[in-house]
């Protein structure tokens, strides 16, 4: 298991020198969570996102430890009751675990736990496919696409 995550420090994004005021982020390494405090997305949403992309880009391991509800909200400047609306979002959707006095983890990928999942993400880029081949994307750009996803997410697994 990692080590407390606490040591977060507010950075800019890549190539700025200040950080806007609508934008806040932390950093653990190369990992930025960043929000916008000026979008219409609700702040737990856009926090769950940012999680998942670091969850599913493999820089958050299974059994990593998350930033404590209060840690994240001091770093962020936001609500922990927002910071707790998101972990307890995170772990119905199966991507976090909590253990009772040690904090939230990265959950282990458990395929038979994601199969509903899976299926109602495969019927949307189905749905997605369909519209932006009817707007006229080519075959060979929406092949690109499927090639560029899977070399951000460290390749090509099989999960059927």
């Amino acid at each position: 298991m990692t080590a407390l995550l606490s040591r977060y420090t507010a950075v800019p994004p890549k190539g700025k020198k200040k950080i806007p005021a609508e934008l806040i982020g932390i950093q653990r390494g190369e990992a930025m969570l960043q929000l916008d405090l000026r979008s219409r997305q609700p702040i737990y949403e856009q926090l769950i996102e940012k999680i998942k992309e670091l969850i599913i880009t493999e820089v958050w391991r299974t059994d990593d430890q998350l930033p404590s509800v209060r840690a994240l909200a001091q770093q962020l400047t936001i609500n922990p009751n927002t910071i707790q609306k998101a972990y307890r979002e995170l772990e119905r959707e199966g991507f976090i675990y909590t253990v009772k006095g040690r904090g939230n983890f990265v959950a282990p990928i458990d395929i038979t736990m994601h199969r509903e999942k899976l299926a109602k993400i495969q019927e949307e880029i189905a749905r997605l496919l369909a519209e932006a081949m009817y707007l006229g994307m080519t075959k060979e750009k929406l092949m690109h696409l499927v090639h560029q996803a899977a070399e951000q997410t460290g390749g090509e697994q099989q999960n059927d």
